[in-house]
């Protein structure tokens, strides 16, 4: 049984991802930071909930006890959580607000993956999925015909492109891992206020793809919905 942990699955991606592997056979651990909600959203799914808020050590770390204490091991870790930050003028961006992203979008990932190692490397195939964007890419955001050139997110795309990097350097240096970045796609989630095209099921293909392909798949890869992407 493939045992897999997602943050932020309480709700939009994250919680589609877990539907969608539990369909599929998956033990799923939802990690969420608000308790009511991620009760309720494993409740329905027929997952477990896991108390955890990426920006807080002590949290990350009680949550990486509580796997091991009874799962024991995770097969598959989705770094999902995320925040979108200030939208507009740059000119008003201020340190605070650049940490507040940082934190959950880059520095979560990291607090989480260094916490969460140990169980991995229980597992025969381990894998970490990294939920990043393509409005990190700087070919998108500059290409007139894609829906990321539109935007002005400062904060959230400067997020997005350091952790499709810092996947990079976790697929070179963790050399037992296989480890992958995901595009969703424009897809209509609270984060963007649904303003996106694609449903929630549509953004959650490469997601559930990188989640769910066998050993021997490549790392250090950046897929959205429609296959590999460039790093750019």
């Amino acid at each position: 049984m493939t045992i897999t942990f997602i943050t932020g699955a309480n709700k939009g991606l994250g919680r589609e991802t877990a539907r969608r592997l539990i369909e599929r056979g998956h033990t799923v651990i939802l990690g969420a930071r608000d308790r009511e909600q991620g009760e309720e959203a494993a409740d329905a799914l027929g997952a477990r909930h896991v108390l955890i808020d990426v920006t807080d050590d002590a949290s990350v770390a009680a949550a990486a006890a509580d796997v091991a204490g009874r799962e024991g091991r995770i097969d598959v870790l989705i770094n999902n959580a995320g925040v979108h930050g200030p939208v507009g003028d740059p000119g008003d961006l201020t340190a605070a607000d650049a940490l507040a992203v940082l934190d959950v979008n880059l520095i979560g990932v990291v607090r989480t993956t260094t916490a969460f190692l140990p169980l991995l490397r229980r597992s025969d195939d381990p894998v970490i999925v990294n939920v990043s964007s393509g409005m990190g890419s700087l070919a998108f955001t500059h290409d007139p015909g894609r829906p990321e050139s539109h935007v002005v997110v400062p904060l959230y795309t400067s997020s997005k492109a350091a952790l499709t990097m810092l996947t990079t350097q976790y697929a070179k240096g963790l050399k037992d891992i296989r480890v992958n970045a995901a595009d969703p796609g424009y897809t209509a989630t609270d984060l963007n206020g649904h303003s996106g095209p694609q449903t929630v099921t549509e953004g959650t293909d490469a997601i559930v793809t990188l989640a769910t392909e066998g050993p021997g798949a490549g790392t250090g890869r950046f897929v959205d919905r429609h296959g590999e992407i460039a790093w750019s």
